[in-house]
Formats: C-alpha cells, structure tokens, sequence
C-alpha cells in the first residue's frame, strides 16, 4: 500500500510508481506520434491536475509532463512507511523537488527512511520539512551532511533534537554539517521550547549565509526588560533558553544576507524591538511580528525609522496597536506590499484614511478591526495605488455596508484577485452584484456567514417586490385583525414557487452581473448565507477551475445542487456540506463518478446518509485524503473499517457518534 503524497504543480510519484511496468511500451496508446516539443506545448496550456491526469496516458507524454518547465517548485509530502522507500528511489530519478515526511520516529522504519533520503535524494533535495517528527539527533545528523544542495530546512516543533542540550555538540559532526548546508538560505525553528543559546550558536553556524529565519513561538530571553526592571539574561551562553544577545550576534554576523524575520508570537518588548531594529547593516524587507501583544505604537514608529525597506510587514494580535501605529506605518514605509493588522482592535478610520501614501501596497489584511468603518476604507484606497491591490481581507468588519463595497469593487476592479468579506453581516446582493461585476479576476472569494445574501444576488437578478409596491400602492392590504374581505387583493409572494434545479430561473429584470461572471474562481466559500437554495446553487456554481469549495450550513439545498456543482465544477479537491440535511445517498451516487480529484470532504451531521454513501466514495474517489462523518447517524463503524481498507491514500476520518461511537481514526 502506497503512502498518502500532495505535490506541486506536478505529476504524483504514485503514477510514477505505476508507470514502471509501461516503460517498455511504445507510448503512442493509439494517439499519433507527435514530436515531444510539440507535447510539451499542448502540456502547457493545462492545468497542473489535467497534465497530472494526461501524463499517466502514456509514455511519451509522461515524459513530456516532465519537462523542466512544468516542475518548478514541486513538493512532495506523504507519512512514513514502508511503501515510501519506494516512492523515494522514484524520486531520486527525477529532477529537484522539496520533501515533507511526517510521522517520523525513533524506529528503525524511520532511519532507514532517512537515509534512503540521503542516498536517492541528497544532490537534488531542495526543501525539508519534518512535522510531528519525534528523531534521534543521530538519525538527523546522519543525513544532513549528504543533502549538498539543500536551501530550505524546517525543524519547527522537533523538541526532541533539542531537549539533551547535545545536538551538534562534537566539532566534526559541525564541520561536516556546515559543508553540506553552507548554501542554505532558510531555516524555520519556530516553536521549539528546548532552544538554548548554546544549539542555537551551533546550528546557525552551520548556516553561515541565511536569508530567512523563523523563531516564531520560541522562549527569548531579553538582556534587559525596562518594564520588569531586571537583567533576564546573563554574560554566558544559555543551556536552557535563547536570549536576545545570541540572537543579535546573529543578526549582526549575516546582515549582509539576512533579509526575513518571523519572532511571531514571542514576548518581545519595545525595548528589545529596537535592539533588533538597530543591528548595523541590517536590512530586513519581511518582518512577522504576529501576536507580540508588548508592543506599542512608539516601538513601532522606532522599527520603521531603523528598517525603512520593509516590503512586508505583519502586526497582527498586536493588541496594544492603535491607528497612531498604522498612520506611522503608511507614512513611512512608501514601498510596502504586504501589509497585515489584522485583530488590532484599537485601530479605527483615522488610520484607514492615509493608506493611500503606499502606492505599492499589493495586500492589505483588516479582518477583525472592529471600529472600521467604509467610507474612510474607500478613502483610503482611493487613488492609484488601489489599481495594484491583489488580496483584500475585511472578514468581521461588521460596519462595511452595500455602498463602501461597491466603491471598494469598482476601485480594485482591475488587479483584485482575493477576497474575503467573511461575517460581514450586513452586506446583502447588491455587493455580489458590484463584486461579479468589476472583480472578474477574482481567485479566491469568501463570502461565509453573510446570511442577507440570496439567490437572486448569486444569479445577479433583481429581487422581486412586491406588486403593490411596484405599482405605487401605499395603502393598507391586510391588518393583523382583518383577512382579505375582498376589498384587496391578496399580496404577491415576493419569491415564486422554488424552481426544479436544472430548469431555467424566473424571467425576472436583469440588475446586475452574476456569479457566473467569476469565470476565474478558484476558492469559494459561501459557508452559512442560509437563504441559498437550489434555484442558484445547482445554476451558477460553473466554474471549472474551482477547486476549494464550502457550501456548509446551507440548509435549503438539495441532492440537486451536490449532482450540478460535481458535474459543473470538475476540479474540485476540496468540499465541504456539513449540516446539509438534505443531503441523501442519492445525491452521493449522482455526485461521485464527478469528483475524482477530491481529496478533502466533509459529511458532518449530513443524518440522511448510509454506509451506502462510503461504498461510492470508495468506488469513485480514489484520491480521498482526509473525511469527516461526524454525527451520520445511518453510517456504521465497519463501513468506515472498510473505507480505510480501500482507500489508499486516506490519512484522517473523522466518525465521531458515528454508530454510537465518539471516535476519530488517524491513519
């Protein structure tokens, strides 16, 4: 049984696996015999999963998948297991790619993994990553002197290779280490609580050109803390944590090269940000200061004064932040792209309003900045600098209303590529109007928890009135005392019969664009807009690029919108329909045969299905990676059983009172 793997823009090594028996074929499988240049230029018209599912064709367009090219970036990852030695020496006759292994242990299973890694990959591994690892540091310190071309190492949360303090302890096995990884430009140690000074000054040294270095949620200690009044480090080097001293030293060794820090999440104070800030020839252009909640607008306006190239900033969590800090920042920082604050509660429209002096800005997050309102956010967007922004996140901003949204779609019309207006409550289908119709580069669109958006907005229709209304009528037509009498005639339903899916909607008067007009959609979140129904779900979802979609807590729809969005979006890997309860088995078995890329879908408390669902997931959806079933009361434990014994590359289900039963299986 083969490993679970996901990659990048490139074909699974599982169809390398298979395709070794074919290589003896003559490749044409009954297609002409096109020269492979020409393959590969028809092969780069597709989309990265139409070339994945082309290159298990044949041969020749196997290899044409392969062209350099199209294998930019590519990573692999899949858990440990006996199956993925296999996959590994597959690999290793490929070109270069980056590796994420999880589950990885103590056992012997575990180290021979490792070194098949060293032996088939060492020349060509770019990237690795070890999550949820539990290694001996002589299984670790076995392979890194073999892996030469490595640039990207992660060894976030691996606390076992630093709780002995004798990590990288002998001379010899530094020296041999800093051969191998003398050209790694990123290391990640977030999240370690065993970091000391003395690991700390031994790995860096091994990584004497560093371009990116994350200690997100690591234990700084502060040389001096003038808001404690007391020295928290001493003269020597650590055993037990990392102090600000070391992490200077640091800094001032590789400023010439070092140009990202993440220290998200540390209790780093306004003193300690300045030391940092002033480390001479030091010039950082991405800084993560996410969750630091010490920090205040003083030290924020100091950082700025120091690190004037910053082209991405995030502050977010940062809760003593006011707009003072933000003004700073669109004052002083002209060339910024990136920009994050979100969860700044402090932060209001006085702020908001000067963001147009960054005319550079390309992403701009503000969810959970609860004191917005729009009209400063429109002002402050106004200008040229609203024709380069790309993403946009407002989510909880419950003051954005229909009008500061359709300035804001008509100002990034023309670049705007992500969106997200999650619980903003009070936007209604009028903003999806104005979004269908200027934002029509739009990727990724998250409209959850907007629960006054309704068919009509999605179909980009004009809702019905009322026909009394219409026609100028002012007067009473019914009381709470008297029924129709005959004096009036009995109101017009301001929404008709709800229509079979796949029928055409209500000749009603066309108001603005649909969602249809979002040809380019990737991400769609509709997740609780509870007044969705079949009459547009099952008639706008077409979006065949769509991959990732959450249509959970929509109450209303139907067998009819699973069997419409499965045959309409077909390159779907992501679904999510919990608490759709009317949801049945035979949605399921309409939807399946439809949804063979998927890889993450969610069931829960869908009540109306049976074991019979899992037999066509698995008969139709091979590639299932995680599932979750919570609260089906009609499906079985032992149709789960036997779902994990079929699936090969399933890795999670989630069956809590399933049966009876509160449990969750992790492969």
């Amino acid at each position: 049984m083969l490993p679970n793997l996901v990659q990048t823009d490139c074909r699974s090594p599982f169809d390398l696996y298979e395709m070794e028996g074919d290589e003896g074929d003559d490749g044409s499988a009954g297609t002409p015999d096109l020269p492979l240049e020409m393959i590969v230029h028809i092969f780069s018209f597709l989309h990265s999963w139409d070339r994945r599912e082309a290159s298990a064709v044949c041969q020749s367009w196997y290899q044409a998948s392969q062209d350099p090219r199209f294998q930019k970036n590519v990573s692999f990852q899949f858990p440990a297991s006996a199956s993925a030695v296999a996959v590994i020496r597959h690999l290793g006759r490929g070109s270069r790619c980056s590796l994420v292994i999880s589950q990885l242990d103590g056992s012997s299973l575990s180290k021979t993994l490792l070194t098949e890694v060293g032996h088939w990959l060492g020349p060509t591994l770019e990237g690795l990553s070890l999550p949820g690892a539990s290694l001996t540091e002589s299984s670790l310190l076995a392979l890194l002197p073999r892996l030469s071309s490595l640039r990207r190492l992660d060894l976030s949360g691996l606390d076992s290779l630093f709780m002995s303090g004798a990590f990288l302890s002998r001379e010899e096995q530094r020296e041999q280490v800093r051969s191998a990884l003398c050209g790694l430009e990123e290391l990640d140690l977030s999240h370690l609580r065993y970091l000391s000074d003395l690991t700390f000054n031994r790995l860096t040294y091994c990584t004497p050109r560093l371009r990116r270095l994350a200690l997100a949620g690591c234990h700084i200690a502060f040389e001096f803390d003038p808001y404690r009044g007391y020295p928290a480090g001493g003269a020597r080097d650590s055993s037990a944590l990392l102090s600000l001293r070391n992490l200077r030293r640091l800094l001032a060794e590789q400023s010439s090269t070092l140009v990202a820090l993440d220290l998200s999440r540390t209790s780093i104070t306004p003193q300690s940000l300045r030391t940092v800030a002033q480390v001479e020839g030091l010039r950082l252009e991405e800084l993560s200061l996410q969750g630091c909640k010490e920090l205040t607008d003083y030290s924020v306006e100091v950082l700025l004064q120091h690190q004037p190239g910053l082209l991405r900033l995030d502050l977010s969590g940062c809760t003593e932040l006011t707009s003072r800090a933000l003004q700073a920042v669109s004052r002083a920082l002209k060339g910024l792209q990136h920009l994050s604050m979100c969860r700044d509660w402090r932060i209001t429209d006085k702020g908001v309003a000067e963001l147009a002096s960054m005319p550079s800005l390309k992403s701009l997050e503000l969810s959970e900045c609860t004191h917005l309102t729009g009209a400063p956010l429109v002002k402050g967007l106004s200008g040229p600098r609203a024709a380069h922004l790309e993403s946009l996140a407002l989510r909880s901003c419950t003051s954005i209303r229909d009008v500061e949204m359709s300035s804001l779609a008509q100002l990034c019309g023309g670049s705007l590529q992500q969106l997200d207006l999650t619980s903003c409550v009070y936007l209604t289908d009028l903003s999806v109007n104005a979004i269908a119709t200027y934002l029509h580069r739009l990727v990724v669109l998250r409209l959850g928890w907007c629960k006054e958006i309704t068919d009509w907005g999605l179909l980009g229709q004009k809702t019905p009135t009322r026909e009394r209304e219409s026609e100028g009528e002012t007067g009473p037509c019914f009381t709470r005392t008297f029924g129709n009498m005959g004096f009036f005639r009995p109101p017009k339903s301001p929404f008709p019969v709800r229509p079979v899916a796949g029928e055409p909607a209500p000749p009603v008067e066309q108001s603005g664009a649909g969602l249809l007009a979002l040809s380019q959609l990737q991400v769609l979140d509709l997740t609780a807009c509870c007044l969705l129904t079949d009459t547009s779900i099952a008639q706008v979802l077409c979006h065949p690029e769509l991959q990732r979609l959450s249509l959970s807590l929509l109450t209303e729809i139907s067998d009819a919108s699973l069997a419409a969005v499965a045959r309409n979006c077909p390159s779907l890997t992501s679904l999510s329909l919990s608490h759709c309860r009317r949801i049945t088995d035979a949605g399921v078995a309409k939807a399946t045969p439809y949804l063979g890329r998927l890889q993450h879908l969610s069931l829960s408390h869908c009540e109306n299905l049976t074991d019979r669902s899992l037999l066509c997931l698995v008969q139709h959806c091979r590639r299932l990676r995680t599932l979750d079933v919570s609260v089906c009361k009609g499906i079985s434990i032992s149709a789960v059983d036997r779902l994990h014994s079929q699936l090969t590359f399933l890795e999670n289900v989630n069956c809590r009172f399933v049966g009876g039963v509160d449990l969750t299986l992790t492969l």
